[in-house]
C-alpha cells in the first residue's frame, strides 16, 4: 500500500489529523499529493492504524467504508450510559434464553459489501454466530442501534441504519437522547417513533421482551440518595 502514486483517502472527525500518532501513521504512506489516483484503504491498514493509536494509548472507534478510515473519537457521557443502560436490558433477556450475542461500539462487523462497521449496541443471533471468534465477525448484526451523540446528524445515522437493512439487519433502531425519541427501522413500512410513554417491542427477535422508552435515559440522583 506504500505506493508513492497514490492518495490516501481517509475522514477524520473532530480534528483527529492534529493526532501526532495519526499524522506519523500517514506520513509512512510518502504519499505524492500532485496524483489524483485514489487508493482504497482496506481492514489490513485500518488495524495498521488501530494499533499505532493503541501503542499511543489513544482510544478511537475505527470504520472502513468504501475504501475510506474513518476515525471516530469517544461519545458523550449520556450517549454512553445509554448504550450501557440498554445493553443491560437486553443482556438480561438474551442471556438466559441464550438467543444470541449482544456487542457494544468496540465490535467490528465485515459487511457484505467489505466495509467495516461497529454499530453502538448489536444482536446477532445465536443461528448467526454459534462461537465468537477473535476478529471481526464477517456478517450483518440482526439489530443495530445507533445512539445520537452531541456531533452526529440524525440523517447520517438514519442513512448508516437502512444501509444496514439493505444489507440484511432485521430492525434498527436510532436512539436522540435530545429529543428523548428512539425511532425503530424495518425493511419495509414507515419508521416508527417512540416516546417517554411509550413501550418499545421487538417481537420478531425477543418475543415478549418490553422496554418503556424511559428506561433508557440516565437517572437524576436526588440529595437523599447522595446524600452520605
Amino acid at each position: 500500500m506504500n505506493d508513492p502514486n497514490l492518495i490516501l483517502q481517509v475522514v477524520f472527525y473532530k480534528s483527529e489529523l492534529d493526532n501526532e500518532p495519526v499524522r506519523e501513521w500517514l506520513k509512512s504512506f510518502q504519499l505524492d499529493k500532485e496524483i489524483f489516483l485514489m487508493a482504497l484503504m482496506t481492514i489490513k491498514d485500518l488495524e495498521n492504524l488501530q494499533a499505532t493509536l493503541s501503542e499511543a494509548g489513544q482510544d478511537y472507534q475505527l470504520e472502513l467504508e468504501n475504501g475510506k478510515i474513518i476515525v471516530m473519537g469517544p461519545s458523550d457521557i449520556i450517549s454512553s450510559e445509554i448504550g450501557v443502560r440498554l445493553i443491560a436490558f437486553l443482556f438480561a433477556w438474551v442471556e438466559p434464553r441464550r438467543l444470541g450475542r449482544i456487542f457494544d461500539s468496540a465490535g467490528g462487523f465485515i459487511m457484505p459489501d467489505t466495509n467495516l462497521k461497529a454499530p453502538d449496541v448489536s444482536f446477532v443471533r445465536a443461528s448467526q454466530l454459534q462461537q465468537s471468534v477473535r476478529y471481526f465477525a464477517k456478517l450483518v448484526p440482526d439489530l443495530v442501534v445507533e445512539i445520537k451523540s452531541q456531533s452526529d446528524r440524525v440523517k447520517t445515522l438514519e442513512k448508516k441504519l437502512k444501509k444496514f437493512l439493505e444489507l440484511g439487519a432485521i430492525v434498527g433502531i436510532l436512539i436522540d437522547p435530545d429529543e428523548l425519541t428512539v425511532t425503530v427501522y424495518r425493511p419495509t413500512g414507515e419508521p416508527i417513533i417512540l416516546a417517554n410513554e411509550d413501550i418499545l417491542t421487538l417481537p420478531e427477535l425477543f418475543p415478549g421482551w418490553e422496554l418503556s422508552i424511559s428506561a433508557l435515559w440516565p437517572p437524576i440522583f436526588t440529595e437523599a440518595e447522595v446524600d452520605d
